[in-house]
């Protein structure tokens, strides 16, 4: 697994370079975003096609981890099968989710 990471203003983007996150790749997901503690995060999760129980528990942590320190993650560009298991497990309700990028840097005001 790999992010690459982007700067828009002050806004982060995190994103994830994989089809899946699940139990073979969600510590290395964390791991690999538990160095971008910023105030305002975005996780665009475009090529992501699957999420299992441990990569909705590694993004939950994430949001944790970013929000004891100040900041605010927002999810974008969710794929159609990942958005229906978001809804399903309701993390709809935990996170701000955007149909694309910019709509996701204008909900942090720029």
């Amino acid at each position: 697994m790999d992010v690459t990471r982007e700067q828009v203003g002050d806004v982060t983007v995190v994103v994830v370079q994989a089809d899946y996150i699940d139990g073979s790749n969600s510590p290395d997901f964390k791991r690999l975003v538990a160095g971008v503690i910023e105030r305002k995060v975005i996780l665009d999760l475009s090529r992501v096609q699957l999420i299992d129980s441990s990569g909705c528990g590694a993004i939950i942590s994430y949001l944790r981890l970013l929000k004891s320190s100040g900041g605010d993650l927002k999810l974008c560009s969710v794929t159609r099968t990942v958005r229906a298991l978001f809804e399903l497990v309701r993390m709809h309700k935990m996170f701000d989710i955007f149909n694309t990028r910019d709509e996701a840097v204008r909900a942090f005001g720029l």
